[in-house]
């Protein structure tokens, strides 16, 4: 689907810029200092996502940070379908498609904490559900099947991600499934490391410890 000659290009760009205020709320790094567990840039990977909050013991703050860091890119776009609508741009897709590039691009490169954040997998689930629950259904039995066969956390996710794009396209929402391949490459940038400890064998398992 290509842009209708008639896009409001302001409201864009705003809710592109809303998207990323939203994102870039360090919700790991607020819940942990907030529960007087200091940095959690100083512990672990140094990543500010739940899965390095949950290295702090906390399973609650862990849970709190995944669902802040899910819910802040459900919340852009929903925002950026309202304003849309409110401004005439029909449904408000192209703006809400701008608040979910902006939220998830907030998430990775924050202002606030030097461009260094998460890894995008909680934002780019709480985008996904705002604009296409039924494609977070599918993301949602990737990442179960293959994380319960092969016990990798990072390889479920990177493998349900990969298959976004393809079922968006498949639902028949071209512009949906161009959104979700930018963010699925950006998603695969950042877990590089993890994408060298698979290769390696050296990515830890889901249960493992040590």
């Amino acid at each position: 689907m290509t842009a209708p000659s008639d896009i409001a290009w302001p409201v864009v760009l705003g809710c592109l810029a809303l998207g990323y205020a939203l994102g870039s709320i360090p919700f790991g790094l607020i819940f942990t200092r907030l529960a007087g567990l200091g940095d959690v840039r100083a512990i672990g990977s140094g990543n500010i996502g739940a899965t390095n909050v949950l290295r702090t013991g906390r399973k609650g703050l862990a849970a709190a940070t995944l669902l802040g860091d899910a819910l802040k890119g459900t919340a852009a776009v929903l925002i950026a379908q309202r304003i849309g609508q409110g401004v005439g741009q029909g449904s408000g897709a192209w703006p809400a498609l701008a608040a979910g590039l902006g939220a998830f691009l907030g998430h990775l490169f924050p202002v606030w904490l030097g461009f260094k954040g998460g890894k995008g997998v909680a934002t780019f689930l709480g985008v996904l559900l705002a604009l296409s629950p039924l494609a977070l259904l599918a993301f949602a039995a990737i990442w179960l099947g293959l994380a319960f066969t092969l016990r990798y956390s990072s390889l479920a996710a990177l493998a349900a991600s990969a298959a976004t794009p393809i079922i968006l396209w498949a639902l028949g929402d071209p512009s949906r499934a161009g959104l979700f391949l930018v963010l699925g490459l950006l998603l695969w940038w950042k877990h590089a490391p993890n994408i060298r400890r698979l290769v390696d064998g050296t990515e830890g398992r889901i249960g493992q410890k040590g």
